[in-house]
């Protein structure tokens, strides 16, 4: 992927909701223009650092411009955008890309996505009908041995349910085990 391409991809994320503040603009800004090769000349550095317009439209038109003049001078944007805001530079969607384009390798935030796409009530309902069979094989299966574990798991309900279900199960049970 060119540099260009790849800062076409970035231009939304470098200039929506403040990302990059006025300081490191203007660092990057005269980065462009006093190192060697020169990217911006001292006119364009000048209108690109201009305070009287907004930095979004500065930071816009400067990524426009870059774009124009070729693959070299966005591969030294991003030089300068990676000394100048590193945590931001490896924060960039074509970066997050870069890094995953291994076809071997596992996206955890994707994976982490796949594993929890289903909510809560998918759950409950799980776990409600493993709880529910569970119920019914201990309660209606004709073994009376059966029976006895189950009596001796709800002695133990009042911890998990209230006493008047607990009274209800046990009062089922004994009549169960009756017949």
């Amino acid at each position: 992927q060119s540099y260009c391409h790849r800062l076409q991809h970035d231009m939304y994320f470098l200039t929506s909701t403040s990302r990059l503040n006025e300081q490191v603009v203007d660092k990057i800004i005269l980065q462009l223009n006093r190192v060697y090769p020169q990217i911006l000349t001292n006119e364009e550095a000048e209108k690109f650092r201009n305070p009287r317009a907004s930095l979004h439209t500065r930071l816009s038109d400067l990524l426009k411009h870059l774009q124009k003049k070729g693959d070299r001078h966005c591969q030294e944007f991003y030089r300068a955008l990676q000394i100048n805001a590193e945590q931001l530079f490896n924060d960039l969607p074509s970066r997050k890309i870069l890094k995953t384009s291994d076809p071997t390798e596992i996206d955890t935030d994707k994976e982490q996505y796949m594993l929890n796409d289903r909510g809560p009530v998918f759950f409950l309902a799980c776990f409600s009908m493993a709880a529910g069979l569970a119920l019914f094989w201990y309660c209606c299966n004709s073994d009376t041995k059966v029976v006895g574990r189950a009596r001796r798991i709800l002695g133990f309900s009042p911890i998990i349910i209230g006493r008047h279900v607990r009274n209800i199960c046990m009062l089922y049970l004994e009549d169960i085990s009756r017949d």
